[in-house]
């Protein structure tokens, strides 16, 4: 505990909540402080777990009232390790992870600390679902408030766009309701600008009927190939249906007896979708997809869409790989994009790395850019570049690696990137050049009005607007 921390305060504040307090030398502090990406070690000096919205008001009050930086933490899975701050107070709301569904009227009241397995767990039996991600152990209110681009976009757009209502704890301790009719401009925040503004201890989200299985389409093509599926993806998926969302992920297989011997430890690059609509369907839709030639593996088959959601929670165990991600929009996805590509994938340094081209359409492309503070969704790709290792001695080829790679691709870009993937976070002007003039003037107004001193600075963080 530092010594500015007045013991006594940190008493009070034990005595008044739900939740608990957890400090250095308890039993629980290093599990609770490690977060998904292994790079991140720092340590707060109090870690508060809520256990409803009036242990969140306290916990901001204390923080502020005490000087101390406050990092907010729910799935913990960004990959700036945001979550957790050091010589701070860290608010950790994963006791907070109730949902309640209204199936008459197609809602999801989902608390600030939930999962999107937990949302997914709650509305699947009722026939429901909303944009999520693509792990299910991820948390909903990092995912939301950064845009969530998952495997529904393209019927039903982004996780952002789902959010109808939240209630916020903001840096003056008020408990605040924002929705289309109350306090608008906070809404619109929340829906890409991050978690600048306090802490989100409530999320309305609508939810949409979804078929009792969907078909998801996973060939996998040696990466060698590349250059000849990608543009056959390409075409295809410009005149492929609303219902079907997608990437073309490159990456290495595992040395695993339950893969044929031909594909085990090769560099592939596999074309991940799912089909949002009967499965039957789905599988006609998707069949030249699984036809560029012989597949090494194909992982294709009908399942719920929860299962869906699972497929991918193996590869990010929590705490165990080092990684930095980064992430930026492609103007189109032509032969000499392409190459490049290709080329640099070529040269990564982990054969545990994985890097996806993500296809933008449908309804997240409807979306006024605005409408929400994610802004523009014109670009039609999205090209992330996910470096992940073990070894610390392998920080920094690993990193070079990824910002020679986003460099070298600038002249293939927009301009702007995802919030969710944004490396360590050490780009200077991170929201601004995500987002655009236009969309960070608004939100410093925004931020202003609800966060005028910047007491919520551990994120992608935006400047309040000078008076």
């Amino acid at each position: 505990m530092t010594s500015s921390l007045n013991p006594d305060h940190v008493a009070q504040l034990r005595a008044g909540l739900r939740g608990e307090i957890i400090e250095p030398g308890d039993v629980s502090y290093d599990e609770t402080r490690i977060v998904w990406n292994g790079m991140i070690d720092r340590r707060p000096t109090l870690i508060c777990r809520p256990k409803n919205a009036a242990d969140v008001v306290a916990a901001v009050n204390f923080g502020r009232d005490n000087g101390l930086a406050i990092s907010i933490r729910s799935g913990g899975h960004n990959v700036a390790g945001y979550a957790v701050v050091d010589a701070g107070l860290m608010i950790d709301m994963t006791l907070m992870n109730g949902v309640r569904v209204d199936p008459e009227n197609r809602l999801a009241y989902v608390d600030g600390g939930a999962l999107w397995l937990d949302v997914d767990a709650a509305s699947a039996p009722f026939g429901l679902a909303t944009p999520g991600g693509l792990i299910s152990a991820t948390g909903i209110a990092g995912l939301t408030l950064s845009g969530g681009i998952g495997w529904l976009r393209g019927r039903h757009g982004l996780s952002c766009d789902n959010l109808m209502a939240a209630d916020v704890v903001t840096a003056n301790g008020r408990l605040v309701h924002c929705s289309e009719s109350l306090n608008a401009d906070l809404l619109w925040g929340l829906r890409g600008g991050g978690g600048n503004f306090g802490v989100v201890v409530s999320f309305e989200f609508r939810l949409h009927r979804i078929e009792p299985e969907l078909m998801f389409c996973g060939p996998v093509y040696p990466e060698d190939r590349a250059s000849e599926i990608l543009p056959l993806w390409r075409d295809f998926m410009a005149t492929a249906p609303d219902q079907l969302s997608g990437l073309a992920e490159f990456s290495t297989l595992p040395d695993d007896p339950s893969l044929p011997p031909a594909a085990r430890k090769q560099r592939v690059v596999a074309l991940a979708h799912v089909y949002d609509g009967p499965a039957e369907e789905g599988e006609r839709v998707v069949a030249p997809l699984r036809n560029f030639g012989t597949p090494l593996v194909d992982f294709s088959g009908c399942m719920p869409y929860r299962t869906i959601q699972t497929l991918y929670d193996g590869i990010f165990p929590k705490g165990r790989d080092r990684c930095y991600w980064k992430s930026t929009y492609l103007k189109s996805l032509d032969d000499s994009t392409i190459g490049d590509i290709t080329a640099h994938l070529a040269q990564r340094p982990s054969e545990m790395t994985y890097s996806s081209i993500w296809k933008f359409a449908g309804a997240m492309q409807r979306v006024a850019a605005d409408a929400t503070a994610f802004g523009d969704r014109s670009a039609p790709f999205m090209l992330s570049i996910d470096a992940i290792w073990s070894d610390r001695r392998d920080d920094d080829v690993n990193v070079s690696w990824v910002r020679s790679f986003w460099n070298d691709m600038q002249r293939h870009s927009t301009g702007r990137f995802y919030l969710n993937f944004t490396g360590l976070g050490e780009d200077g002007d991170l929201v601004r050049q995500a987002l655009g003039d236009a969309t960070y003037a608004r939100l410093q107004q925004v931020k202003r009005r609800y966060d005028p001193q910047n007491l919520f600075h551990l994120n992608q963080n935006i400047t309040p607007a000078r008076s």
